[in-house]
């Protein structure tokens, strides 16, 4: 049975029309991949609409402000791929002179491109036959063949990569990767396969010994941990308010949010003092301060359970006498849609809006 030609055909009749499936131009083709980590086609098309649009060539993203960049991110999650497709923009625009790397090996070099990201590329821009192994790719795999290793192990991580190679058309690996990757997309899904219309149905292991819904096996996730953000809304007569950029190296670093008090446990309301040791000062008169919900925002990550609370904190001094430090910045209410923030805080911004 030829593995790689029913595929071709099933995938010549069912594709999407998508717009990084029209060129060569390794630079859509990148950030086509980019944006389509860990995100699903429907969610990243119009991002990658956004991007294209605003920032055209590569010099173009390289050229751009950060905050900029971060912005046009805003909602995607994962912001690390947004801080490493700017810095590598500017790697390929300035030290490469804009030229992507033609292949596998040297595309793994760049910053935030793995052996995925890597073989999407050299195979979709540069026909290098060289196999991609992402969540569909894997499932389709797995059901086809009866593995039963963890994907997420590493003999697992070694093994598809192995039968993946093993399996593509290397005569049309842009084709063929294209089509896995389609097929487990759209027909060979999570949940609900259409098994009953598969062009594998006879030779699929999964199928013809009633495992389908025990395939791809994968191990467990790290325990989920909650984590207490107590944001503090600050606000004066000169309606200013408190921000400040989140640096080092966790979560969402890059972007902007109200001071935080954060806490291993839920936190009452905090004292004038409380207040006054976060922002570094004394000389600070505070008229009142009240939480705005007295159920936390519950917003969920891949290891996190973040449980938010806001609470505003009236300014009974102008905000802007204060000395501030810990990069902390005063900024006009309605200055905060121009920054890049975390959706947490963005839905906040504009459910309370009013408050400005």
């Amino acid at each position: 049975m030829d593995f790689s030609k029913r595929l071709l055909d099933w995938y010549e009749t069912e594709k999407r029309d998508l717009p990084w499936r029209h060129t060569k131009d390794p630079y859509v083709i990148w950030l086509s991949e980019i944006i389509l980590q860990q995100t699903q086609v429907k969610q990243g098309l119009p991002y990658f609409q956004k991007f294209i649009k605003r920032f055209p060539t590569v010099h173009n993203l390289a050229k751009a402000e950060e905050d900029e960049v971060m912005k046009l991110w805003q909602g995607l999650g994962y912001y690390s791929r947004a801080r490493n497709l700017h810095f590598t923009a500017k790697y390929v625009s300035e030290t490469l002179k804009g030229k992507f790397p033609d292949n596998f090996k040297e595309l793994k070099i760049l910053k935030g491109i793995g052996d995925y990201t890597a073989a999407a590329i050299a195979s979709f821009a540069f026909d290098e036959p060289v196999a991609v192994v992402d969540g569909n790719v894997q499932r389709v795999v797995s059901r086809f063949l009866g593995i039963h290793t963890p994907i997420n192990s590493p003999e697992g991580v070694k093994e598809f990569k192995t039968k993946a190679q093993q399996l593509m058309d290397v005569s049309q690996p842009a084709a063929y990767n294209q089509a896995v990757m389609e097929f487990g997309a759209l027909h060979c899904r999570p949940k609900s396969p259409k098994c009953m219309f598969c062009v594998f149905q006879q030779d699929c292991a999964a199928y013809q010994l009633g495992k389908v819904e025990e395939l791809p096996v994968k191990l467990k996730k790290t325990v989920v941990k909650k984590r207490y953000f107590n944001y503090l809304i600050f606000k004066d007569q000169d309606n200013l308010t408190l921000v400040q950029k989140r640096s080092g190296a966790g979560i969402w670093k890059g972007l902007y949010q109200f001071p935080l008090l954060e806490s291993e446990e839920p936190l009452e309301t905090p004292s004038s003092e409380d207040i006054k040791t976060l922002l570094d000062t004394g000389d600070f008169h505070i008229d009142r301060i009240e939480k705005l919900n007295d159920t936390p925002v519950v917003h969920l990550l891949s290891h996190r359970k973040i449980m938010a609370t806001f609470i505003q904190v009236s300014a009974g001094d102008s905000l802007s006498r204060l000395k501030l430090t810990k990069g902390i910045e005063t900024y006009n209410l309605k200055e905060l849609q121009k920054l890049p923030v975390p959706v947490l805080i963005q839905n906040f911004i504009e459910s309370e809006f009013s408050l400005a």
